[in-house]
């Protein structure tokens, strides 16, 4: 699954450089380009579906507004600490009550100053039910915002333990400016007081941000920033080699070879919180509502071989529904290892002794080569897969229908963007939950208790007896840890981080 409860994060190293962008010429010449001004050309899949932070956050949206504006706190891209941002300094006043000193020196792009009334209202407008902000869940425990000076207060209705996890994600957006001009307007003219404003936005074809050059942390090296919206995995690698694109993703593992393969070119990677998963559906009226036939398909799939021949060794093993980069991960949970016959005997034992026909339902968002390669390993068990895909609006309706009638076995990526075990197993596997096919009171009971209690020993412990049921049920299965792929000219000076931010003034490009 992809998004905010279904999607990334991100945030960077700056390498110093002798010899960076500073009065050379452009990067990339696309023909559209100005030939003047330092450039950075980004190919990404897809246009923004907005660029009002509130409203979406999903990759290609997120990827270009978090340029636009600041967010309340910052990850530390090397060491995945939360440090100060637009907040200078917080407090823990209680259990549930928070108070953030915010930065006097920060005025957004159209000279405004940035206030502690504009942080509450950027906080206040997700939590209005009538914007429909797909944060509204993220934030959900927030009982009541307030500011009163240079200070906000934020009091959460149960402790919050990853309430600044959160707020990293959070974008300060001008509570006047979209007063006086409302929010369609606001998402068409983004004013924000992030390192770059909007200079156009060509719907379906490009967006260009300009460097702002009042930025309260200076100036960035590289003036431009164009967002073209290149969809054909083909043609963002041709981007690359011609040298219409500075740096292109996503990019299949297919693909690396032949960037690799360019003496100009590079491929950017690096392990990140995004799992790669199964999940069954225990609650419909199927198969694997048997628990031993999700252990024979937890024992029937050769994640090896999956990982070094489709994802090229651009994945880590996970022993669970997590990666080893989220608070919560248990590196003492056995996991599943490859054991076809292990796996026969459970089919046996499972009542399929002719074998069992299973429904694996899918949309054209998922690698379809990793299910039919998983499809394959379990014919050799006993276990025909018919796979049934249809498109990404059809499939999501499908699954998190409260019929659970979506076929036997489904697969996703996670990342929450929390770095953080709640913001996973919580939503795939609580009761209740939209993703959720499983049901289990001890474990409902457990992660509830780790998402209220600021213990983080407790909530380890809490955590450590949840992924022991979910070993034991099997509702889902952790393929691996997925790395993030960037196809880069060498001119390009960045290194990726887990959360997969992109924040173009990380990025430093060498004189050609």
């Amino acid at each position: 699954m992809r998004g905010k409860w279904k999607q990334i994060n991100i945030g960077f190293s700056c390498f110093l450089l002798v010899s960076l962008v500073s009065g050379c010429g452009t990067s990339a010449t696309s023909g559209s380009q100005s030939t003047n001004v330092p450039t950075l050309v980004v190919d990404e899949a897809n246009d923004p579906s907005t660029l009002d932070p509130g409203l979406q956050y999903n990759l290609e949206s997120y990827t270009v507004y978090r340029n636009i504006f600041d967010n309340l706190l910052h990850r530390d891209p090397v060491s995945l600490k939360i440090v100060p941002w637009v907040a200078e300094s917080w407090k823990q006043d209680s259990p549930t009550t928070w108070t953030f000193t915010i930065r006097n020196d920060i005025t957004f792009q159209n000279g405004d100053k940035l206030t502690a009334d504009d942080v509450a209202f950027s906080l206040q407008r997700i939590l209005d039910p009538s914007l429909h902000s797909p944060q509204n869940a993220n934030f959900s425990v927030v009982k009541s915002v307030a500011s009163s000076g240079n200070t906000v207060t934020i009091t959460t209705a149960k402790p919050a333990p990853t309430l600044l996890s959160e707020l990293t994600t959070l974008s300060i957006v001008p509570k006047k400016y979209i007063q006086q001009h409302g929010n369609e307007y606001f998402n068409l003219h983004p004013i924000g007081s992030g390192p770059y404003e909007l200079d156009k936005w060509e719907k379906g074809n490009q967006v260009v941000l300009k460097a702002n050059t009042n930025y309260w942390k200076g100036q960035s090296e590289i003036k431009q920033v164009v967002f073209r919206s290149v969809p054909n995995d083909a043609s963002r690698v041709a981007d690359l080699q011609s040298g219409k694109a500075d740096i292109a993703f996503p990019i299949s593992p297919d693909d690396v070879q032949t960037i690799k393969g360019s003496s100009n070119l590079q491929v950017l990677s690096a392990p990140t919180e995004r799992v790669a998963y199964l999940a069954f559906n225990v609650l419909g009226n199927t198969p694997v509502k048997s628990a031993l036939l999700r252990r024979a398909i937890a024992y029937g799939i050769n994640y090896p071989s999956l990982m070094s021949s489709l994802e090229h060794g651009y994945a880590q093993p996970v022993k669970e529904v997590l990666t080893p980069v989220a608070f919560g991960y248990d590196k003492n949970v056995p996991g599943f290892e490859y054991n076809p016959s292990r796996a026969k005997e459970l089919v046996q034992q499972a009542g399929y002794s002719n074998g069992v026909t299973l429904t694996f339902a899918t949309s054209p968002s998922y690698d379809q080569r990793i299910i039919q390669a998983i499809q394959g390993d379990l014919s050799q068990i006993g276990i025909k897969v018919n796979i049934v895909s249809t498109d990404q609006a059809t499939y999501l309706k499908k699954i998190q229908n409260s019929s659970h009638n979506w076929g036997d076995i489904r697969m996703g990526t996670w990342s929450c963007s929390c770095m953080d075990a709640d913001g996973t197993i919580y939503p795939l596997f609580h009761t209740g939950s939209i993703w959720s096919s499983y049901s289990n009171k001890s474990f409902d009971s457990l992660v509830d208790d780790a998402r209220t209690n600021t213990d983080t020993n407790q909530r380890m412990k809490d955590y450590n007896q949840a992924f022991t049921i979910l070993q034991n049920d099997v509702p889902g299965i952790g393929l691996w840890q997925m790395d993030s792929l960037y196809g880069a000219s060498k001119r390009i000076q960045w290194k990726p981080d887990a959360q997969e931010n992109f924040f173009v003034q990380d990025i430093k490009l060498q004189k050609k």
